[in-house]
């Protein structure tokens, strides 16, 4: 018996438009409604389980936002690719911003709109592999960088010391169509001011003491690719300046340098600091401010997604532990236990430098909180809880890591498996054992 086809909702008054796009998809193996009204869709499309809505933002009656918005409000809203004549960027980062998955312009090429709908429908949901994090949070995060690395407006990443901002524009580069092309990476508040516009810009040979050739700047070296300015709210007022006609006229000049350059790439910036106090206190430019705030992403803190610090911990101990001279062989309860209960000011920073700490210098075969916060170790063992066997702590541990995985895919055996790196028999066995349910 075959599965049945995808269902896909079309939004689209244009007859000709809309019998193609049936046509087509209906050939790609998907089942496909139709409306050619907004207020005919409305009703359907909370009621029904779509796997997208393709929708046009110019409609006969309501716009395609409207139809949008209304389907947002229900549980399980589809994603919605928008298709329009008439589109243009600030419109398209509107409707991303408010959670839309993509748009095209008309005409489109047939095989893009198939390859964009199929990459919303293939975006990742509870249960997929994490790439961020598998706390709601940065999963919510994760699908803004998703949605927004189609769009080729400036972004703004915020967010306190050690969230992963930079990690987000890694992420955002690797999902965008300039996937290949260079991303040049600038942290304004490590190189010395003096510096700092000749780094950015490049120089011409001569331009001033000790420029003996020419020097290309991350500008330009950025190609089509990604230039990433980290600690943004640190650039000097006159360096603003310049960076506002790089964004406004996609233009720069290099330093002793008469023609003005193209910048061909995207702008992504970063900042920890509160730049609209900063606005209001005259040290940063407010035309400047909302050039690079087109789309603005801030990245949860790690008190925010709880969630993921055992994950976290996982993952570094997985990268760090095959080169790292150590004895140690996982990460035992008691000390996922103790970083569930830290504050982690420092965040993802603070997390993966207490974790080399404590692999490289961990004496047991488990990671214990000692070894994670040897501060706390300190004061003895008076009142410490009682410690069972390292077969205990191995069991128990294992038994938490399954319970996430299967949390994550809402009990789904065989996608827990995938997600474990082990088969499904053997996953089967191994809740058998440690007596577990599809659903804890």
């Amino acid at each position: 018996m075959s599965p049945e086809p995808v269902l896909i909702g079309l939004v689209e008054d244009d007859p000709i438009m809309g019998e193609s796009l049936v046509q087509r998809l209906t050939l790609e193996g998907m089942a496909v409604k139709w409306w050619q009204a907004g207020q005919d869709a409305l009703g359907e499309i909370a009621a029904r389980r779509f796997k997208a809505i393709i929708c046009d933002i110019r409609l006969p009656d309501v716009s395609g936002e409207a139809v949008f918005r209304a389907a947002a409000s229900s549980a399980n809203a589809p994603p919605f690719l928008f298709i329009t004549a008439h589109g243009d960027i600030d419109q398209a980062v509107r409707l991303m911003r408010a959670g839309a998955a993509d748009y095209v312009t008309k005409p489109f090429e047939m095989n893009d709109f198939l390859a964009r709908l199929g990459d919303l429908m293939r975006a990742p949901e509870a249960g997929d592999d994490a790439t961020l994090g598998v706390s709601a949070a940065i999963r919510e995060t994760e699908r803004l960088l998703r949605r927004v690395a189609r769009v080729h407006s400036s972004v703004l990443i915020t967010g306190e010391t050690g969230t992963g901002k930079e990690v987000a524009a890694h992420f955002l580069h690797a999902m965008s169509d300039a996937a290949t092309a260079p991303f040049m990476a600038v942290n304004c508040a490590a190189i010395p001011a003096d510096l700092l516009e000749s780094e950015l810009f490049g120089h011409e040979r001569g331009a001033f003491t000790g420029a003996a050739q020419r020097h290309l700047g991350y500008a330009e070296r950025a190609g089509t690719g990604i230039l990433f300015l980290d600690e943004i709210g640190e650039l000097r007022p006159e360096l603003q300046a310049k960076l506002l006609r790089l964004i406004e006229d996609r233009s720069f000049i290099r330093v002793g340098g008469e023609r003005p350059l193209p910048f061909k790439g995207r702008l992504v910036t970063a900042t920890n600091a509160d730049l609209p106090r900063r606005v209001a206190a005259g040290s940063f430019r407010e035309d400047l401010y909302y050039r690079i705030n087109v789309v603005a992403v801030r990245m949860p803190s790690l008190r925010e997604r709880r969630e993921d610090i055992p994950w976290l911990m996982e993952r570094v101990f997985a990268e760090l532990s095959g080169r790292l001279a150590t004895q140690a062989n996982g990460i035992s309860a008691l000390a996922e236990e103790a970083a569930l209960a830290h504050s982690w000011p420092g965040n993802i920073r603070e997390l993966r430098n207490r974790m080399e700490r404590a692999i490289a210098l961990g004496m047991g075969p488990w990671i214990m909180p000692g070894d994670l916060f040897p501060e706390q170790a300190a004061g003895g063992l008076e009142g410490a809880p009682q410690l069972g066997s390292l077969e205990e702590a191995r069991l128990d541990a294992e038994k938490r890591h399954i319970v996430r995985a299967l949390a994550s895919t809402q009990g789904e055996i065989s996608a827990a498996a995938r997600l474990l790196g082990i088969g499904r028999t053997t996953l089967w066995e191994k809740m058998r054992r440690l007596g577990l349910g599809a659903e804890p």
